[in-house]
């Protein structure tokens, strides 16, 4: 409401539509079941797609009206905003009604109960995407103030805020300034190094607001799914999308890939299914090609793998070969994900992979926006500290993850607010504060 205050009129639509839906499902015979859920499943997707898609349909309509003669009125765009976390929102109300109808969770009778499971402000805008069997009975349960999870919960409140401000949003300066003001001017290091600064700051952005979102429920007594697991130490992409926002890649299994058959039938429509799912998780992204082909390219690699690791990979590969191969198809994939075209993605991948006499240039000799005499828009200072920052995002995510950050409660308590005090001033004198929101705020 704060963004658009009428905006919160969506959210009643979707809570009324799939409360009346889980109502009907579960009393009507076995015929009319379909009904209500397609009517559930239409006002979703429907919300979803005006606000989020239709501008987009109308470029394609229009760009298609060059070739076909009889589409000789041009659409106009509407003057739009898109929601705040709409995605996360409409998926956590479509697995309601879902799993009403597949008779693995009982209608929610209680309207503001309801109300409360789609509108639970830590997850909200950016998940993690819930499942009503984990939530709901939460919601019924009664709470009291409990220190340690109060505790527990601000820790990991902590720790999120410190990967956002002091880790992701300090790479994305360097990241922004490549990105932002690609005209073909950067050499092919420059490129290399903003693409692994954001493969790290894309992490920590999400991830931070994930951490923040379920130390905020644990405070409360509330428990939320883990929705990320040290990814980057994958050893193939099968293995990183079980590790990366997991709450989605688990959503998309469990209501398209699952559905469609998953790996039970036939190779072919195997890799069909895999294809359906990974162009609707980069259409759910956003609405824009660059989007769809970053689903794609994992698309790519998962049947490449899949079809290595039948026929051909019959020796044991080290670790450190398939994590590194992985993670650099990972980071290269994300220029897809960050650029704001294909045509620019695309000279950028060319750019890396074509040598040239000033390939290793990083430092900004021309005045281009005015970043004459940086590195990346950076002091030579403040470029090395933001190096540093990658092993130390490894480190805490490796403590974090595994829970090791838990040894803590057995220090002494001198030794564990000392640690927390020296986050506090790292965050508040070396963290980043200004208008930058969460990457995933937009989807």
């Amino acid at each position: 409401m704060y963004f658009i205050p009428v905006y919160i009129l969506i959210l009643f639509a979707v809570i009324l539509i799939d409360y009346f839906a889980g109502l009907q499902i579960a009393r009507v015979d076995a015929r009319h079941k379909k009904k209500w859920l397609l009517l559930s499943l239409l006002g979703n997707l429907s919300i979803l797609f005006f606000f989020k898609y239709f501008n987009f349909f109308v470029d394609n309509i229009n760009h298609l009206s060059i070739y076909l003669p009889f589409l000789k009125t041009r659409l106009k765009h509407l003057d739009i905003i898109l929601p705040i976390g709409l995605s996360f929102h409409t998926f956590q109300a479509i697995s309601y009604t879902v799993e009403v109808y597949r008779s693995n969770q009982k209608p929610e009778k209680h309207l503001g109960i309801y109300a409360l499971y789609v509108m639970f402000f830590p997850q909200l805008v950016a998940g993690p995407i819930e499942r009503p069997q984990n939530m709901l009975h939460q919601f019924h349960l009664p709470k009291k103030f409990d220190f340690k999870l109060f505790y527990s919960g601000l820790r990991l409140v902590l720790f999120g805020l410190f990967m956002k401000c002091f880790i992701a949003d300090r790479l994305a300066i360097p990241v922004d300034t490549v990105f932002n003001h690609y005209k073909g001017q950067w050499s092919g290091l420059s490129i290399v190094v903003a693409m692994l600064f954001f493969a790290i700051q894309i992490y920590c952005d999400f991830a931070g607001y994930s951490y923040i979102a379920i130390g905020i429920a644990r405070s409360m007594g509330f428990t939320l799914m883990q929705n990320f697991k040290q990814p980057y130490i994958s050893k193939n992409v099968n293995e990183f999308w079980s590790r990366w926002h997991i709450s989605l890649s688990t959503w998309f299994k469990d209501y398209v890939y699952i559905p469609l058959g998953g790996n039970r039938k036939a190779n072919l429509i195997f890799y069909r299914n895999l294809l359906i799912v990974f162009a609707l998780s980069g259409l759910w992204h956003g609405a824009n090609y660059t989007f769809i082909t970053w689903g794609l390219l994992h698309v790519f690699a998962l049947i490449v793998f899949t079809v290595a690791n039948k026929y051909f990979l019959k020796i044991k590969i080290p670790s450190i070969i398939s994590v590194s191969v992985t993670f650099l198809f990972v980071s290269l994939a994300w220029i897809f994900f960050r650029a704001t075209n294909i045509g620019i993605a695309k000279q950028m991948i060319a750019t890396v992979f074509t040598s040239s006499n000033n390939y290793f240039k990083l430092y900004t000799s021309n005045d281009v926006h005015g970043l004459k005499g940086t590195f990346l828009g950076l002091p030579f200072w403040q470029f090395i500290l933001t190096f540093m920052l990658l092993p130390l995002s490894f480190l805490l995510d490796y403590l974090v993850s595994n829970k090791k950050h838990l040894m803590l409660y057995q220090m002494p308590k001198v030794v564990q607010w000392s640690f927390y005090y020296l986050i506090i001033m790292a965050i508040l004198f070396a963290g980043v504060f200004d208008t930058k929101q969460f990457i995933y705020f937009q989807f």
